[in-house]
């Protein structure tokens, strides 16, 4: 009797020290909500799970026939400071006239420092901050256009030469015709839900690699919006004085005021014609943003007149220099065959004014 009582409380302690692992493993993921009997896939390390919010995660996005949602992951860790995820969805479809139409969209995260080359360093911060993107909220030190998007992270994660490591998000949606390609939504949800899917993938890959911070990043705020739609009567771009063009050349073109605030500002100019960028300019003041530059502003002014350290090089203008105690950075991307230096200079002290700095360029006024 003895014995089959023993028996008993040893079965009964091993089912209730299962149920203990079970529970305790249960707390552990709810809280990351990542309950694991709910059925619902996650990605990027664990930062989004399927029917989360935005379309790419839902399961409409799987009605269509043969359509399926791939993923692919590889995590940072301490001793390997970069990772990817991408999440890929794939369908195919019969038009009305009969014709097969392949519909694809891939969104893809990487954690890693900022490019090392100083050219494609300067077209990647542009890329991301420039043109139509907007701050992210929380005074996050990044941005977002609402299909890519940017975050700089604290220094604690800066790779081992000093650059500072970033999370980018990008995405890509297109319907593939026999003879044509169309461009389409990627199903992110808009700004706000970029935002909020860029700081959960930052948080997770922060821990994967050993540099998270005792609080969690946060983007809870509402971003803020364009200041005003792209404009394509003018002769004076972005409101700013010495951004001339003559009524002929001005008809061939197109700009896009962004961010206007006192970390950011971006005025950028295309040709209507399909021949892409006649000129982005951009000036970034947060100090984790600004630090994106540190090492490829050169070491001497660029040229006579100007003040700072900066480079003029055929595809880029890039100028730092000290605004009240912060860098302030002025860059101007643009094809060399365009003459740009009387836009850059008049851009850069534009910005310098409009924040209370003294002239960057020569024959600027602090009036």
């Amino acid at each position: 009797m003895k014995q089959l009582m023993g028996g008993a409380r040893r079965r009964a302690v091993s089912i209730g020290g299962a149920v203990a692992v079970l529970v305790a493993a249960g707390v552990g993921t709810w809280a990351t909500d990542t309950w694991p009997f709910d059925g619902k896939d996650t990605y990027c390390w664990g930062a989004w799970k399927e029917d989360s919010g935005p379309d790419f995660l839902s399961g409409d996005a799987l009605d269509e026939d043969n359509a399926r949602r791939t993923s692919k992951e590889t995590a940072p860790t301490p001793a390997r400071q970069r990772g990817r995820c991408t999440v890929a969805l794939h369908s195919e479809r019969v038009s009305s006239g009969g014709e097969k139409v392949v519909e694809e969209t891939e969104i893809t995260v990487t954690y890693g420092p900022a490019p090392e080359g100083a050219t494609r360093r300067m077209e990647w911060i542009g890329g991301y901050l420039g043109d139509r993107a907007m701050p992210l909220p929380d005074g996050l030190p990044g941005a977002t256009d609402g299909r890519h998007a940017l975050l700089v992270l604290p220094k604690g994660c800066d790779a081992r030469d000093g650059r500072p490591t970033a999370v980018t998000l990008d995405s890509m949606a297109r319907s593939v015709y026999s003879d044509s390609t169309m461009s389409g939504d990627a199903g992110l949800g808009g700004s706000q839900s970029v935002a909020r899917l860029l700081v959960a993938a930052a948080n997770h890959a922060m821990e994967k690699a050993g540099c998270a911070p005792a609080k969690p990043l946060e983007a809870v705020s509402p971003m803020t919006t364009l200041p005003e739609d792209d404009e394509d009567f003018f002769t004076r771009a972005c409101r700013i004085r010495g951004l001339e063009f003559g009524k002929e050349a001005a008809r061939d073109l197109e700009y896009q005021v962004g961010a206007v605030t006192r970390d950011l500002q971006s005025c950028s100019v295309r040709t209507q014609r399909g021949e892409g960028r006649y000129f982005d300019a951009l000036m970034v003041a947060q100090p984790r943003l600004s630090a994106l530059f540190d090492g490829a502003t050169g070491s001497k002014a660029p040229a006579r007149g100007w003040r700072g350290t900066g480079v003029f090089a055929d595809g880029y203008k890039v100028v730092q220099a000290d605004c009240a105690g912060r860098p302030l950075t002025v860059l101007m991307l643009a094809p060399s065959l365009r003459e740009t230096t009387p836009y850059f200079a008049a851009f850069a002290n534009a910005v310098a004014r409009r924040v209370g700095c003294a002239p960057v360029a020569p024959g600027g006024s602090s009036r």
